[in-house]
């Protein structure tokens, strides 16, 4: 499969679920809980319906992994070589406190390594794609389409962060970098800013899953950065149990 090829049909899809995303943002929506208590809206499965029914008219052979998904044996993932990784609205608390900062995020897994990345953020107008060895990109609210890559920091670290996840660890390890500038950002619109070169540095120092991660891992990676564990192991996917070690993603300086 040449995915370069294919690349703008998922970024079709991820615009048609984005649409239907902000439809739902712009109501008066109702907000559930799933058993963890984590937040769940009618948006979550809009946007999963709409990019399954995407993917398989694009690729009707390659295994979907959703977070809104059924939960798929590990007896039948331990076999997929290649899947589709989505999560249909990353940050949803941010989505139903309104700040804007939630994402629609689909990822193409291939050996346990994000290849395709696609991050639509429905709310500010903006998308984000990256294909290994053929760069990252970025669509601003006005249409406008230009390649990204990360930054060579300066000597305050730009460390991108989010108030709802600011824990002891994660402020140890800031504060080891020395000099430094918080940015904040919402979802997996932490791993773009450092992509698009706003920012140097994202510790991960708390839970996340892979779908969390995978396609804003695709986006920088191929703009030159890099996402890792605290070992200095690349942050890897298909695994048995979903959820990701801690990491840090970065530019291409860290380590």
């Amino acid at each position: 499969m040449h995915y370069s090829a294919i690349l703008p049909d998922v970024i079709k899809v991820a615009d048609e679920a984005s649409e239907r995303v902000l439809h739902i943002y712009q109501s008066d929506f109702k907000v559930n809980y799933k058993e963890d208590q984590s937040p769940i809206t009618a948006a979550d499965l809009a946007s999963h319906d709409i990019i399954v029914r995407g993917l398989r008219s694009i690729s009707h052979d390659i295994p979907i992994l959703s977070e809104e998904g059924k939960e798929i044996p590990w007896e039948e993932r331990k076999h997929w070589r290649r899947f589709w990784l989505i999560d249909p609205i990353d940050g949803t608390r941010d989505f139903t406190q309104r700040t804007g900062e939630f994402t629609v995020n689909i990822a193409l897994i291939e050996n346990g390594e994000p290849i395709l990345g696609v991050v639509t953020a429905p709310a500010l107008h903006e998308a984000y794609w990256g294909l290994k060895g053929e760069g990252a990109h970025k669509r601003d609210r006005n249409g406008k389409v230009r390649r990204i890559q990360v930054a060579e920091p300066k000597a305050a670290r730009r460390v991108v962060a989010s108030k709802n996840h600011l824990n002891d660890d994660t402020l140890a390890f800031i504060d080891s970098l020395g000099e430094h500038e918080l940015v904040q950002a919402g979802s997996s619109l932490k791993f773009c800013r450092i992509a698009e070169g706003h920012a140097d540095i994202y510790p991960r120092l708390g839970p996340t899953c892979e779908w969390d991660t995978g396609a804003a891992q695709a986006v920088l990676m191929a703009a030159g950065g890099k996402v890792q564990t605290l070992g200095g192991e690349p942050l890897t996917y298909g695994k048995q149990d979903v959820l990701n070690p801690y990491f840090i993603a970065s530019g291409s300086w860290y380590r």
